[in-house]
Formats: C-alpha cells, structure tokens, sequence
C-alpha cells in the first residue's frame, strides 16, 4: 500500500518590527531580517508609536550603517502603528519597554497581546533589555544597535527555519 503525503505550504509568516518614530532602529531591524529572511516566507515591515516622523526616510545613519552591512532602507518610510496592526501581524518586535507598552496598550484582545515582544528578548529571554535609541547619539550608536538588532535578528531568523522546517 503506498501512502501520499501532500505538504502544503507553510502559511507566510508576517512581522512587525516598532521604535518610537520608524527612522533609526525598527528600519534597521526590518531590513536585517528581511534579508536574513530571504529564502523563507516571511513578510517584515516596520512602524512606530509616534507619527513624527510619517513619510520620511530612514535616518540618514541608519541608512549608512545598513549599507556597510549590504543592506538597502533607503526605500523605507516611515509610518505610524495603526490597532489594525495588531490584527495583520503574525509577530510584533518592540524595541524597547516604552514602545512594548504602547503597542500593549492598543491590543483589544489576549491572542493580540501574545504577539508583542521586546525585540533583545530573541537573544536574552527575560532580560527586558532595550535597543538604544541613537536618535541623539553619534554615528558609533548606530553602529552598536545595528550588532544588537542583527544578533536578535538571526535568532528570530533560526527559529522561523525551525517552524518551516528549513
């Protein structure tokens, strides 16, 4: 007796990567793990608790230190975390305990709330670290959070080729 197994493609993963204004750190994390991501089905985007910054470029350090590494934002925009977000993301990385509250605070439901993270949480469970925000900083800051943010990007990158069997 033969046995036909049918696999059918895993649903696509999408993630939400939010800093305060969208210029700095969450662009840097959203096109670390897109490129991390590039073999996988996985849909990064990113977005901010204030809309300061609506429509604007990456920082222009951002957009620097991502070149270094190989890495495009330059096409980015900065856009406001909309409640709908909650509902359309599969996962939300916070950047920070501030922007963790935010975007709980927007959560309607517990199966809402379950999707948010604290982005540095990947690579040190339970710790509540913060990505610095460089905003104010020089270009060394920009530096660093780009290690921090790549570091919990291939952790979150290891475990999606985990659940898609990679």
């Amino acid at each position: 007796m033969k046995i036909l197994l049918f696999f059918s493609p895993m649903k696509e993963q999408t993630i939400l990567m939010v800093c305060l204004g969208n210029i700095c750190r969450s662009p840097l994390a959203e096109g670390i793990l897109s490129e991390k991501c590039k073999h996988l089905n996985v849909i990064v985007d990113s977005a901010g608790t204030s809309g300061n910054h609506i429509g604007e470029k990456p920082d222009p350090r951002s957009v620097h230190v991502a070149t270094l590494n190989g890495i495009d934002i330059g096409d980015q925009r900065a856009r406001k975390l909309m409640k709908s977000d909650l509902e359309n993301f599969d996962k939300i990385y916070a950047m920070d305990s501030s922007n963790f509250n935010n975007i709980l605070n927007l959560a309607e439901n517990p199966e809402d709330k379950k999707k948010v993270h604290l982005l540095l949480n990947e690579v040190a469970p339970k710790e509540n670290k913060a990505v610095p925000d460089p905003y104010f900083g020089g270009d060394q800051g920009f530096n660093e959070i780009y290690k921090l943010i790549d570091e919990a990007c291939e952790m979150i990158k290891n475990n999606l080729e985990k659940e898609f069997h990679v």
